[in-house]
């Protein structure tokens, strides 16, 4: 697919097809794409946490996302939970914050890995869906994600159940200021 036909196509998908599944391959491939992401002094401090068994999807579902975010969730065959580890993209070498952004560094780089993990979805015929409403503590209990991990998000990955329009972008000159 054509890179700006994969950009048109892209949606974020709240209802899924049932009785689906995706490899171990599929989300390996899915975890490449995001890893090709620039980071930070190429300190790739993504972390990615694949739910996919029915009896673990079940229990996140249920212990970890809002009613709205199961029920957006329902189907996907596939929750990819997203952390970056704290303290070094925005860090040196001792330890010291290099601006004021700090860990928001980390933050962005996870944001970097995630949209290329969610344009190789699209790709390969996935559709996504990334939720930032999430309980952290039961999902760092349910996965054992450790402290130095900072959890970002929880990304329902399936097949399109709809075809939801495309929503209206801002005109390029309300968002850019040319010098």
């Amino acid at each position: 697919m054509e890179f700006t036909q994969l950009l048109e196509n892209r949606r974020s998908i709240r209802a899924y097809k049932e009785n689906t599944q995706i490899s171990v391959e599929t989300v390996k491939e899915l975890i490449a794409a995001a890893q090709q992401a620039p980071s930070w002094k190429n300190s790739q401090t993504g972390r990615y946490y694949a739910v996919s068994s029915k009896e673990m999807l079940a229990r996140v579902k249920a212990e970890c996302l809002p009613e709205f975010n199961q029920r957006n969730s329902r189907n996907a065959p596939l929750l990819i939970v997203t952390a970056f580890v704290k303290g070094i993209a925005g860090f040196d070498n001792d330890a010291s914050p290099v601006n004021e952004l700090g860990d928001e560094w980390g933050a962005y780089d996870l944001g970097l890995q995630n949209s290329l993990l969610i344009l190789k979805a699209r790709e390969l015929g996935l559709d996504t869906l990334i939720m930032g409403i999430r309980d952290e503590v039961k999902l760092r209990e349910l996965l054992g994600i450790p402290e130095s991990e900072e959890v970002v998000s929880v990304i329902a990955v399936g097949y399109r159940d709809i075809e939801p329009k495309k929503p209206v972008r801002k005109e390029i000159e309300e968002i850019l200021k040319l010098y």
